[in-house]
């Protein structure tokens, strides 16, 4: 295991290298036309505190960043009827590399999180060919899930994300082609579309020789701004860190089909197998549909998110290769999630930096009466105090969650989460 562990970091070191040496090779080629001609290249290095080391080469065309953040946390968890669990640990421990080659419109990002087994999170290479339209291939973040999902770990408001986004997704990466967009000034549309392995991240499995399974995931994503985009890095967290002078909002709107899912949210690799007939694999269809709005306004936010996912081409599949167990009726919803939840958060942050914030979330499974389905009917509040030092680069979080589960036992859990990005 350690060995193929090792070959897997070598591999994403050979990865990396084969990106970067064409940016310096590209710069370094910019650096002998422009001698030629006598002109003095300006070449900088410089560090800020969540901006990472940064390179910029030849007047800044080619521009490289080293970066990342860690989070340590406390975390302690009471279950009605059971000993309470204390855990401490770094939650998260992200390494970042990127890079832009400004006059070749082409960039990069490499982030792994060493808190994982796996810890290849993103690894994708991107192409501008106009200022509203970008394309990206490769592993990486999809916006194809709800809005929460679509913010990087770092630049969540509470200690963890919803349970909405934890029961309907995993990561949130996918490994795929995917095109956004964005038009308009006063009033803002911004359409993507994504074509994917519909495995997840890692979607070959262990090795490479661990064929991919089922066919591929395809969905798209539409935001509006009616009354215009957000200030510049307001639009990537649901806090309004930067106090947005006049009322803004996004309404967005999501869906997506995966055609033959072998993981409960469509983000994994062969965690189960269903059979037809002749005992061949036949996988679920797994379709998924989001709604969502945010407000932001003078430090105030609000968040409300909605999903429904349901399961096709299960008339005829057995649970058995010998095609003996047909399928019950209900039974997917114990190899699927299927249901439908909203998620609603709001919160205020002071001009010092101080956040107060709260979250309400309900979940419903399309099959209430199977006891074993994988999303269960509950309810659960946070209430959440953050302060922000330095933006949301240095800043200490805490949170208090009480979860109520129908046929389950209520649980308590307090969180304190100090972040570091660097």
């Amino acid at each position: 295991m350690k060995q193929f562990q090792n070959s897997n970091y070598r591999i994403i070191l050979c990865a990396f290298l084969c990106i970067c040496i064409p940016f310096f090779a590209m710069a370094q080629d910019d650096d002998e036309d422009k001698e030629q001609n006598t002109e003095v290249e300006r070449n900088k290095v410089d560090f800020n505190l969540g901006g990472g080391l940064n390179f910029s080469l030849n007047d800044g065309n080619y521009q490289f960043n080293l970066g990342g953040f860690i989070q340590p946390s406390y975390s302690t968890t009471k279950t009605d009827g059971l000993d309470r669990e204390n855990t401490y640990n770094s939650r998260r421990s992200y390494l970042q590399f990127s890079g832009n080659a400004v006059k070749e419109k082409v960039s990069f990002f490499l982030q792994l999180d060493y808190s994982l087994p796996e810890p290849l999170l993103d690894a994708w290479l991107a192409y501008k060919p106009f200022e509203y339209v970008t394309i990206t291939f490769g592993q990486k973040q999809s916006f194809l899930n709800n809005r929460e999902m679509m913010y990087r770990e770092d630049r969540l408001q509470f200690t963890n994300r919803s349970f909405l986004s934890n029961n309907f997704s995993n990561t949130g990466r996918e490994m795929g082609v995917f095109i956004s967009s964005k038009f308009g000034d006063s009033f803002g549309i911004s359409p993507m579309v994504a074509v994917t392995s519909g495995d997840g991240r890692n979607s070959f499995g262990a090795t490479s020789r661990d064929a991919d399974l089922g066919g591929i995931k395809y969905g798209g994503r539409l935001d509006l701004y009616p009354l215009g985009y957000f200030k510049d890095g307001n639009d990537l967290t649901s806090t309004d860190l930067l106090h947005e002078d006049k009322l803004k909002f996004v309404l967005g709107a999501a869906a997506s089909k995966n055609i033959g899912a072998s993981n409960a949210t469509g983000e994994g690799h062969g965690n189960y197998i269903l059979y037809d007939v002749n005992g061949l694999n036949n996988y679920p269809d797994y379709a998924q549909i989001y709604a969502d709005i945010l407000v932001k306004y003078q430090g105030f936010s609000l968040l409300a998110e909605y999903v429904n996912a349901s399961a096709s081409n299960i008339d005829i599949a057995y649970t058995d290769v010998a095609a003996t167990t047909i399928l019950a009726p209900t039974q997917i919803s114990q190899f699927l999630a299927l249901g439908d939840s909203f998620n609603l958060q709001a919160g205020y942050v002071t001009l010092g930096g101080l956040s107060f914030d709260v979250r309400y979330e309900n979940t419903n499974p399309e099959f209430i009466n199977n006891i074993n389905s994988i999303i269960q009917k509950g309810n659960a509040f946070t209430f959440g105090l953050s302060k922000y030092f330095v933006g949301n680069s240095l800043k200490l979080q805490t949170s208090y969650t009480s979860v109520n589960p129908n046929n389950s036992l209520k649980t308590n859990q307090f969180d304190v989460l100090f972040q570091i990005s660097f």
